[in-house]
């Protein structure tokens, strides 16, 4: 595939999504959703293109974009692991569950992303599911009371399904 082809193919994708939305400006937010949905974050050239679409300046869109944790400016993994370690949840070992994941995944605080972007493990403030502390969501499942052993056995059962459906 030539990367005129990915270009060109990367904004049709944005053209259905902005025509789905009306190209209204009232809609940035559903907009940036159907987007990073897409493409798992927000290209910086698609988002000077969204803007340029919708008639408002790329520093606005850009504004929007990163006031919203939801919205990601970086390229994520298939899968989203996150790990709360808010005080609860650090409290009652959240810190030994993220160390766990970190080296299995060969991941650090910087580097939140696995090579083969399987795989995106960030840690979070708060749940808000304190009582299941400590708590880590898997796309968007959630598991609560988790143990290192736990966590890492999730992310063993996400390798095993992948190989399988490859």
């Amino acid at each position: 595939m030539s990367a005129e082809y990915a270009a060109a193919h990367s904004f049709n994708k944005v053209m259905e999504i902005l025509d789905r939305f009306d190209r209204s400006e009232s809609k940035i937010i559903p907009i940036l959703q159907a987007v990073q949905e897409e493409y798992r974050y927000l290209p910086q050239e698609v988002l000077t293109f969204i803007a340029t679409s919708l008639g408002i300046s790329p520093a606005r869109l850009f504004g929007v974009a990163t006031f919203y944790s939801h919205f990601s400016l970086e390229p994520k993994g298939k899968h989203i692991l996150k790990m709360c370690d808010g005080t609860a949840c650090h409290v009652r070992g959240s810190s030994a569950v993220i160390d766990a994941l970190r080296e299995k995944l060969h991941l650090s605080a910087k580097k939140i992303t696995t090579d083969d972007m399987m795989f995106t493990f960030e840690t979070v403030s708060c749940l808000g599911a304190c009582g299941l502390a400590p708590v880590l969501v898997v796309d968007d499942a959630v598991h609560g009371q988790v143990t290192p052993q736990q966590a890492l056995a999730l992310v063993d059962e996400i390798i095993v399904k992948e190989k399988e459906n490859a």
